[in-house]
Parts: structure tokens; C-alpha cells; sequence
């Protein structure tokens, strides 16, 4: 009762925000209501609540998601932050950070991401269970809330948050995507890890790489601690991903000045809660590369690399970084690594379990329709070209020759 009542408090009820119609799914006694915020100021102390008691990932944590708005959000897109409760109690169950843009003539609410953030999960209260119909039932309190839009479009939606299962992917209208999700579970001593749960040739290749890297110097793990060490390692990623990617004729967000802005903010703030974490694999005085991470829930979410390959031949920096920063996680007791979003074969070497992400791309009107049908075929059109390692490889090519041109 008294964790009920403080949820309730955390946010009191404010003018102008009006509550859904309750909205229950047919034969079932599952009642929900929805109230719907357009700034930050009126849900931050739920927010920063739930973020403290409930379940979320990094990419849910108040800060990164008021970055996302403030700096990355297009001027004449909406921000619509959905709070969802229980109709009968008034207790809060979830937080939805949405945002509708204009889009080719039309209207699409999507996830407020632009780019930066990896997984489209809501903020839940706690950990009872969702079904598909619990979920249909929420959904459907949330719409009503929502302005019209022509189409909805939510990509990158894991499967669970924590172990509980994600109500966006238990949707009806939710199908798999062609995005994977890659992570280790990460348990037992510190010391042994690496040899424990990892594939014995990247375990082999693990302790061989940091016998080279030791021949330039001390090899250490350098985690940035104050503004200047964070204005430093972050210079460094920038440096060393971008001439890397431009080597490699890939692109990168990270060219856009807003979208470096964000993540130098979100690290330096970083300093204050532990949320952002950067770290320099350096030997002697040289770094060798540098990682960003996100932290929530004894999870580190591994977000951007930036390494130097040239450093020693045959010798791989990031799988080092990796590796190094996985045993400092277990150290530190945190017990998952989570190699984001993506298919790079690096992930399966290291021993990395795959999970199929899933999508919600639902047209509402006929203007949606069109984006919503090509959206559809370039998925599977690229699920195609994917399982065709040749084709796929000669396409990658012909991107990489592309983007050099445009460099």
C-alpha cells in the first residue's frame, strides 16, 4: 500500500492533461486509462520515480531520453509522453515516450529515438506479468490519447526488459523485425569470465591480444572520472571512429554536430549518476581505443567503439576493450553485457546469444499506407539480401565505394 501511494504522489494532477476513456479488452476485466504529457516537466518526478523502483533499460533513463527531446527531436515534431495506469487503483503501470512528426505528406508517431536510442521499451512500474491481451487493452487506452496520426511506426522493440516480458511486443499488431540484439549473461569470479563464457577462440585470441598490447606498455583499462578525462576520451572515440568509418566507407551519426553534442552531454552528466560511462584501453601512454556505455540495472549497454587498428597489426583493440570491460562489469557486479543492436560477426565470436527484435509498423489511415507497405518491403527485401552472404557482401561493397565517393 505504501509503495501504491507513492507512486500516486510522485506526480500530481495537472491542468490541460485529459484522461483517456477507460478501455477495457472484450471478456476481460482489464481496465486502463491514459494521460498524456507534451513536456517533461509534468511527468519528471513519476518518471525519475519509476526509473528508481521500476524496470527500465538505459535507453529509458530520464536524462538520455531528455537529451534525445531537447537537442535531437525535430522543431516541428510533438513530444507525447503516454502515462498509463490502472483504471480501478489510479497506480501508474507504464511510461511511453513518443513523438509525432511529419513525414512525406502524413503524420507518423513513432518512438523517441532519432537515432540514438536502441531499444523502444516502456518504463514499467513493476514486474507483474503482461499478456497479449493485458497489452492490446493498454495499447488501446494509449491511442485514445494520442493526436491522429496517419501511420505508427516503433522499431527496435526487445522481447523482454529484464527478464519481464515487453508489452509493445506482445502487441497484436507487433511482428519480428530483421534487427538482432546481442548480449552475455555474466556470472562467477571476475577473474575466470572470459575462459567461462565466452567461445574458447576468442578466449585464446583474448589473452594473446593483451600479451601484444603489453609490449607497448603497461596495458590498462582507463575509466573517465572527471570533465577533463571525459572531454578527452570522447575527443579520442570521435577521432579514432571516424577515421576508422571513413577507412571503412560507413556512415555514422556521429558526423551530425547535434547528435555529438548529445552524447558529450549525456557522459559528462554521466559523472553525477553512473548512467554514462566511458572507458580508454590504453598502453603505456597511447590509447588504443575508447568505449561508451550506457549503465541501468546492473546492465552495461555497449553503445559506441572507436579503435585504433593500425596500433598493432593483426591485433584486435575493440575485441580487447570488450573484453577488459566485461571483467571489470562482473568486478563491479553487474551481471549482463549487452552488445546492442546488430549482426557483426565479432558478436558471435565472443559467444554472444541473438534475439530477434520485433516492430510495430500499423497504418491508420490510407495516407499511412503506402510508407507503411514500402517500409514493409525493404525489411524483407534486406531479410533477402541478407541471406544471401553473396549477394549481401557484393551490396555492402557497392555502399562502402558509394559513401567514399560522397566523403
Amino acid at each position: 500500500m505504501t509503495s501504491q501511494a507513492t507512486r500516486r504522489a510522485a506526480i500530481a494532477d495537472v491542468p490541460g492533461q485529459a484522461l483517456s476513456p477507460v478501455v477495457a479488452s472484450a471478456g476481460a476485466a482489464l481496465h486502463y486509462s491514459a494521460r498524456l504529457h507534451t513536456s517533461f516537466d509534468t511527468i519528471k518526478p513519476l518518471w525519475l520515480f519509476l526509473e528508481a523502483t521500476g524496470i527500465c533499460t538505459g535507453h529509458q533513463g530520464f536524462f538520455w531520453v531528455e537529451g534525445i527531446a531537447r537537442r535531437l527531436m525535430p522543431k516541428s515534431a510533438e513530444l507525447l509522453i503516454v502515462e498509463v495506469s490502472d483504471a480501478a487503483t489510479g497506480d501508474p503501470v507504464m511510461l511511453l515516450p513518443l513523438m509525432r512528426r511529419r513525414a512525406l505528406g502524413h503524420y507518423v508517431i513513432e518512438w523517441l529515438s532519432c537515432g540514438v536510442c536502441d531499444y523502444s521499451a516502456p518504463l514499467l512500474a513493476d514486474a507483474s506479468p503482461w499478456t497479449r491481451q493485458s497489452a492490446d487493452a493498454a495499447w488501446a487506452a494509449l491511442r485514445a490519447v494520442l493526436p491522429p496520426a496517419d501511420r505508427f511506426h516503433i522499431a527496435g522493440i526487445p522481447r523482454q526488459i529484464h527478464g519481464i516480458a515487453n508489452p509493445l511486443a506482445l502487441l497484436s499488431a507487433a511482428r519480428d523485425s530483421i534487427q538482432i540484439a546481442s548480449g552475455l549473461v555474466l556470472d562467477g569470479e571476475p577473474e575466470t569470465l572470459i575462459k567461462r563464457i565466452c567461445k574458447p577462440s576468442f578466449a585464446k585470441n583474448f589473452h594473446k591480444h593483451c600479451r601484444r598490447f603489453a609490449q607497448l606498455g603497461k596495458l590498462d583499462l582507463v575509466e573517465a572520472t572527471t570533465p577533463d578525462m571525459v572531454e578527452q576520451h570522447f575527443a579520442t572515440l570521435l577521432e579514432l571512429r571516424l577515421n576508422r568509418f571513413r577507412e571503412l566507407g560507413r556512415s555514422d551519426l556521429l558526423t551530425q554536430a547535434p547528435v555529438v553534442e548529445f552524447y558529450r552531454d549525456a557522459a559528462l552528466h554521466g559523472l553525477s549518476d553512473g548512467s554514462v560511462r566511458l572507458f580508454g584501453l590504453r598502453a603505456g601512454q597511447d590509447y588504443l581505443a575508447v568505449i561508451y556505455v550506457l549503465v541501468m540495472n546492473d546492465t552495461l549497454h555497449a553503445l559506441l567503439l572507436g579503435i585504433d587498428q593500425d596500433a598493432v597489426p593483426n591485433v584486435s583493440p575493440g575485441l580487447t576493450t570488450i573484453g577488459k570491460l566485461m571483467i571489470w562489469a562482473r568486478a563491479h557486479g553487474h551481471d549482463y553485457f549487452d552488445l546492442s543492436v546488430g549482426s557483426q560477426g565479432y558478436k558471435q565470436h565472443i559467444g554472444a546469444s541473438g534475439a530477434v527484435l520485433a516492430e510495430l509498423c500499423e497504418a491508420v489511415t490510407l495516407k499511412g499506407r503506402g510508407s507503411t507497405a514500402y517500409i514493409r518491403l525493404r525489411g524483407k527485401t534486406e531479410l533477402f539480401v541478407r541471406s544471401k552472404p553473396g549477394l549481401y557482401k557484393a551490396v555492402q561493397g557497392v555502399m562502402r565505394r558509394l559513401r567514399r565517393l560522397k566523403n
